[in-house]
């Protein structure tokens, strides 16, 4: 009885661990070819962007696609690989960014990490590909003033 709960717990235990594994290997193979080929047009179809960002250890400039909706009082963004991305703390760090989507730049604050495990804020299309990857949360943030 107790080495059956044990096999169970370490199957359980060992797909994780490969969700996990997939999706850093993901994400690695996505920064070294993917962003690069998706950043010719990300700034300019709907449903993407590119996200300016700084490094907040680096100082270094980044750009990063994503993909990007409207809200309210801007816009939001799914968290494909979590809230533990690079980009993501950066953003949070900096307290903003800057954003180009269908051809215009934003001015991007107030970041904000929010969990919904519905995705009620994306289209259908786009809530059945988040819940297929296991992503269920998005940063929303808001439009500053022009300057």
């Amino acid at each position: 009885m107790i080495s059956g709960a044990i096999i169970i717990i370490a199957i359980a235990a060992t797909g994780v661990l490969m969700m996990r594994f997939r999706k850093r290997w993901l994400a690695k193979i996505n920064i070294a070819f993917t962003n690069r080929i998706t950043g010719l047009f990300a700034g300019w179809l709907p449903g993407f962007g590119i996200l300016t960002h700084v490094g907040r250890k680096s100082g270094k400039v980044y750009r990063t696609p994503i993909n990007v909706f409207r809200a309210s009082t801007g816009f939001i963004v799914a968290l494909t690989y979590s809230s533990q991305s690079e980009w993501v703390k950066n953003v949070l760090a900096a307290g903003g960014c800057e954003l180009k989507t269908r051809g215009k730049k934003y001015h991007l604050s107030s970041p904000k990490v929010v969990r919904d495990p519905t995705r009620r804020r994306f289209p259908i299309p786009v809530r059945i590909v988040l819940r297929i990857v296991g992503a269920d949360e998005y940063m929303e943030l808001s439009k500053s003033p022009a300057t």
